[in-house]
Formats: C-alpha cells, structure tokens, sequence
C-alpha cells in the first residue's frame, strides 16, 4: 500500500469523525452535507491516488478535509450567542458551546454579547422649564435579550442606543425646574429609564438602569445659590436668636414675680453674687444698699 493510501485513511477517519459529530450535534442537515461531500471527495480522491505512480491532483485533494472541515465550526462563548444567516436568511440561533455550520460562505453567524454594556452619555446643554441653561451627563446600562432583533432591526444597537439616550435626557429635563432636577434625581432616573426602555423594547434591548451623573451649573448661577443660601442661613440665625431672646425674657418675667413676692429672697441673690466675685482678688465690688435702709433714714428725719 503506498503513502497515498494511507493519508486517504486517514483523512477518510477524519471525515467520518465530523458525521459522528455532527449526529451528536443533532445537525441533520450538516450530516447530509457532510456525507455527500465527503462521498464526491472519497471517490475522486481514491481514484487519484491508487495509481502507483504519483498523481499531485489526488495529494492536493488529500489536503481538502483540514480546511474545508474546520471552517465549519463556530465556537459560541457562554456569554454569546449567534444568529445564523443562510443564503442572506435568517435561520437560527447558535446556542454556547461548538457549533457546526455551511462552508463557503453558505452560513454567516453574526455573534451578539449578552453581558451588561455601559454607554457614558455625552454632556448635553439643557435649558430647563425655568430658563436655565446648565450641562448635565448621564450613564446608561443596557444587556441585549433578543440577539435576533438586535441584529435584524438595527444596524449599530449601541451606537443607536447612546444617541437615543441622548434625545430622551435633553427632552425629559427640559420639561422640569431647575430644582426638580436637583432634588428629584432618583425619579428622573426611573422615568429616563422607562422612556429609554419603551424604545429599544423592539429593538431586543433592555435598559436595566439610568443614573445622571452630575448637573453642571453656570458659574452666575452658582453664586446666585451661595447667596441664596448664606441668605437662609442667616434668617434662620435671626429666628433662632430672637427665640432664644424670646424664652429668655418669660424666664426673666417668672424670676422676678419670684423675687417680687419675697423681698428678701433679693438680698440672699445680693450675697451669692459676692461670693461669686469674691473669687477674684482683683475686683472691686460694689455693695448694694438695700432700698429698705433708705426708707429707714427717710421716716427717721420726718419724725
């Protein structure tokens, strides 16, 4: 048995290893594919190469198989999944793991990631409901659950998702206040989040969360704030110092009916305030003279 024989065998097993694979793959059209290529393949390539002497058509031949078989595989990666084209149609859906397809450009597979993407939203110029102009940029997170209608319905399901994003930011914020904008950050999010997710529903998309980022405010704008609030803080400054003044004043009031209705309750204040500046030696104190003293010496020199 010469050497093309043998490499005949061996190719032969090796074509036979792709019809178990494609049985075990459940590919019933890749099976008839495979067997009828490779009967057409198997009769010229051994009439070729019986001959004893050496046919270079039948070692050309001999070569088929390590290229015409492995451009029919398609490895699927876990967090993939392809869409199969088939003369321009569309066919199926390559699930993950080794897959099996038409060579020759027969089947085309167009690979979708199925994995959260993350689109960083251009800052935008908005001019609020209150007339306001300020700069606001926004994050979207989107993952594709249709990989068919991803592929067929949009050409660049990214590149579109982010300019629409952009169209639904600048329309939304413009229809609310500056403060709105400010404060009410978390429903901004979840009404951007289900407008953008309407939208690509058709499309395969699934928007799972919208957060603006931050707001950027004009620099005339930031000072009319700061004043704004320097001007609260102060006011509330006022209010709660003329409380204090307030609860001051009734305390004041019910010490002295106090001390009215006890004369001598005031001498006894009069000697506890010695004794408080009695502590330091440098003090001059002044002794109060008791208002009764002086009415003393009064009916005194009327007698």
């Amino acid at each position: 048995m010469n050497v093309g024989l043998i490499l005949f065998f061996v190719a032969t097993a090796w074509w036979v290893l792709w019809l178990f694979l494609a049985i075990a793959k459940k590919a019933t059209t890749i099976f008839i594919f495979l067997l009828a290529t490779g009967a057409v393949w198997g009769v010229l390539t051994y009439l070729n190469v019986r001959a004893e002497e050496a046919n270079p058509i039948g070692y050309i031949l001999l070569v088929v198989p390590l290229f015409f078989l492995a451009s029919m595989v398609r490895i699927i990666n876990e967090y993939e999944r392809g869409v199969l084209f088939r003369f321009g149609r569309q066919r199926g859906l390559l699930e993950p793991g080794l897959n099996l397809i038409f060579p020759l450009g027969i089947d085309v597979v167009r690979k979708i990631d199925k994995r959260t993407f993350t689109i960083d939203v251009p800052k935008q110029e908005i001019i609020t409901k209150d007339n306001v102009p300020v700069l606001v940029d926004a994050v979207v997170y989107f993952n594709v659950f249709g990989p068919v209608q991803a592929v067929i319905t949009v050409a660049d399901y990214v590149k579109s998702t982010s300019l629409l994003g952009q169209t639904i930011l600048r329309s939304v914020l413009g229809q609310h206040d500056l403060d709105e904008m400010l404060s009410k950050r978390t429903e901004l999010n979840a009404l951007l989040q289900k407008l953008l997710d309407e939208a690509t529903d058709a499309w395969g998309i699934k928007i799972t969360a919208v957060e603006i980022k931050a707001v950027e405010l004009p620099d005339s704008m930031k000072r009319a704030m700061a004043k704004q609030a320097e001007a609260e803080r102060e006011r509330r400054a006022k209010v709660i110092a003329a409380d204090g003044e307030f609860q001051a004043s009734e305390k004041l009031a019910a010490a002295a009916k106090v001390l009215g209705e006890q004369p001598a309750a005031i001498q006894l204040r009069y000697l506890q305030t010695l004794t408080e500046i009695a502590v330091e030696k440098n003090s001059t104190i002044l002794f109060p003279l008791p208002i009764e003293l002086l009415k003393f010496f009064s009916s005194g020199r009327q007698q």
